[in-house]
């Protein structure tokens, strides 16, 4: 995740140099796409994952997202950043590759797999507040 929003403080000033680029909605946009299509196929995804299973929809994802990112980054002008930072977010397989962690690993040791900011722990408030078992935090 972190080479994908890597670009966040530094894409304003490089889209300056793009033809389109002087238009801030445009640049908004370009930022905004793969979130907004991430967000909108993640279910669908998901759905897909569940009838024809984990890997073959992570490996379409990841080959949908390679092909953003060579989009996005040979893009000439905004509009094709925009088309590339699409189709990168089109390649939303995090709710796949979630529910392949959770089918693969022994429910003794699940909640170690988990991102830390998915944990109750990782909240600001002690899990007593929620009447989270200390075991699971």
């Amino acid at each position: 995740m972190l080479g994908m929003f890597l670009i966040l403080p530094v894409f304003a000033l490089y889209a300056e140099h793009l033809p389109g680029g002087d238009n801030h909605t445009l640049v908004g946009l370009a930022l905004g796409m793969y979130g907004l299509t991430q967000a909108l196929l993640m279910i669908p995804f998901g759905m897909a994952s569940d009838r024809i299973g984990r890997k073959k929809v992570i490996i379409f994802g990841l080959i949908v997202f390679a092909l953003g990112s060579f989009l996005a980054a040979s893009a000439s002008d905004i509009y094709w950043t925009i088309a590339g930072r699409a189709l990168q977010g089109a390649g939303a397989i995090s709710a796949a590759v979630t529910a392949m962690l959770a089918d693969l690993t022994a429910r003794s040791i699940a909640p170690r797999r988990w991102p830390l900011s998915a944990r109750p722990s990782a909240s600001p408030l002690p899990c007593r507040w929620w009447r989270v078992p200390r075991s699971i935090a």
